[in-house]
């Protein structure tokens, strides 16, 4: 694989992380917002939304491009070529890829034609990836150096974890093959993120499509269909090297990633079902180790199903200054701001509440170690009541705007907070102290995806046209 060395720096993207947050101020952001599995029968689509602050349609969705079939469930996004490719003159950000992760399809839309109302490009059907490569529940997706993007898959196309591994589609969007070698497909599949300095690529567990397209079961994690592994692969080889067992405390591995800095050989991974940020890093002897960083406490409630209630870290990401981490409790309601300059202490410095099952007004209520009952105080914006909880972040590129939308997965929506089914999903703007720390609710952004016109949708992952602290990798 050709690192681009020696070209000129024209390419896509920014030559380094630092040079990135000098970038230009976001003024759209792509949001994949969906009707799968909400009972209203509309294709899923793009929305794109309005952030630039001076314009008459700020906060506002000014295009939805709908895709052409129903069912899809579209979730994560990447781009066809990233700040991997910068050195690369030929290499162009131009396509925004879009998995569906229940149908299968990949979705390429172009972005670069009008970048204010995006246009469907190519379909890559499933029949054509499963007759390939096996491969289906299509999750991440990465640009490579090479001009190749890669897609992890979360099963077969029974919905079996054994079935899973990575996909590999060319420059033109054709399937290749897949990218690990056989037999080194891991035992679960979710996210993954390379650092070519360390030739090294790890990725996550999240559970079989069988078990968690049909809601949350606690005993399916008992019974085997959940992962707490992280795997380590040789890259570009496709090797799978090492496989690190997190155990109780990394129960569901969602997000991983590595600091931006491409020289350092350390990230963290948040596991979803325990709430704990976990650390990973390489060893003397080459290997990876993992420690624990966060932990977030369950909270003990009253009148919900169970007797203890987990944060549920489900999104994560890091500053591109690798100073700050920020992550989100989805149950709990809260969005925290840590400092992380000091890789092994962690120091909380923002924490700001915008939803989750113990806000004031919900029936749950949380209890301290004294037996004193509590719920958080979570404010109203432009006169709307904040439903659900914080789940994808998004971060601007100098680091002073965290975007938050609250669609966790449609079938997990409708289990733990069916009103965001109901009444449809919402997307914030918390404003960030990068000096000092510390978040705040901007009080004129709110875009209500419940007033959309077909119909209340569930907004989940969320881009910039330019590239993000969470597609754009570095060599």
């Amino acid at each position: 694989m050709s690192n681009c060395d020696g070209c000129c720096k024209s390419g896509p993207g920014y030559a380094s992380p630092l040079e990135a947050i000098s970038g230009p101020r976001e003024s759209l952001i792509y949001v994949t917002a969906v009707y799968t599995g909400t009972g209203i029968e509309k294709p899923d689509y793009l929305a794109t939304v309005d952030v630039d602050p001076n314009s008459p349609t700020y906060s506002k969705v000014i295009h939805r491009l709908h895709v052409p079939h129903l069912g899809d469930e579209l979730h994560h996004t990447g781009w066809n070529s990233c700040s991997s490719c910068h050195g690369d003159t030929s290499a162009e950000r131009r396509f925004l890829i879009a998995p569906a992760l229940v149908s299968g399809r990949i979705y390429v839309v172009d972005v670069k034609t009008n970048s204010r109302a995006p246009s469907l490009h190519k379909v890559v059907e499933p029949s054509d990836i499963i007759q390939k490569t096996g491969l289906a529940y299509p999750h991440t997706s990465h640009c490579l150096a090479s001009g190749e993007i890669m897609v992890s898959c979360l099963g077969d196309k029974d919905g079996n974890a054994a079935g899973n591994g990575f996909l590999l589609l060319d420059s033109e969007f054709n399937v290749k093959g897949r990218w690990e070698k056989p037999g080194h497909s891991p035992l679960f599949g979710y996210d993954f993120w390379y650092q070519p300095r360390h030739n090294t690529m790890i990725s996550t567990s999240w559970g079989a499509p069988s078990a968690f397209t049909k809601g949350f079961d606690l005993q399916h994690v008992a019974d085997g269909f959940y992962g707490r592994h992280l795997h380590v692969y040789n890259w570009p080889g496709g090797e799978l090297r090492q496989t690190l067992d997190l155990g109780n405390e990394g129960l569901l591995p969602l997000e991983i990633r590595f600091l931006h800095d491409p020289a350092k050989d350390t990230g963290f991974v948040g596991s979803a079902l325990t709430s704990n940020m976990i650390r990973f890093f390489k060893t003397q002897d080459g290997s990876w180790s993992h420690e624990v960083a966060i932990s977030v406490k369950p909270l003990k409630v009253q009148n919900w199903i169970l007797p203890e209630m987990p944060g549920l870290i489900t999104d994560f990401l890091i500053s591109l200054d690798d100073r700050f981490l920020y992550f989100v409790n989805w149950l709990h309601g809260d969005i925290r701001q840590y400092n992380i300059e000091d890789l092994k202490n962690p120091k909380l410095t923002g924490q700001v509440w915008v939803g989750g099952l113990v806000q004031k007004g919900s029936p749950t209520v949380a209890i301290t170690d004294d037996g004193e009952t509590w719920q958080s105080e979570v404010p109203e914006i432009q006169g709307k009541k904040l439903r659900g909880g914080p789940q994808m972040i998004q971060l601007s590129l100098d680091g002073k705007r965290l975007y938050v939308t609250n669609s966790l997965f449609s079938a997990w929506d409708r289990q733990f907070y069916p009103e965001l089914v109901e009444k449809g999903s919402h997307m914030l703007q918390i404003d960030v102290d990068t000096e000092n720390g510390g978040l705040k609710i901007n009080p004129n952004f709110f875009v209500d995806f419940g007033t959309e016109p077909d119909g209340p949708s569930l907004a989940h992952e969320m881009r910039y046209p330019g590239g993000d602290c969470t597609s754009d990798i570095w060599i």
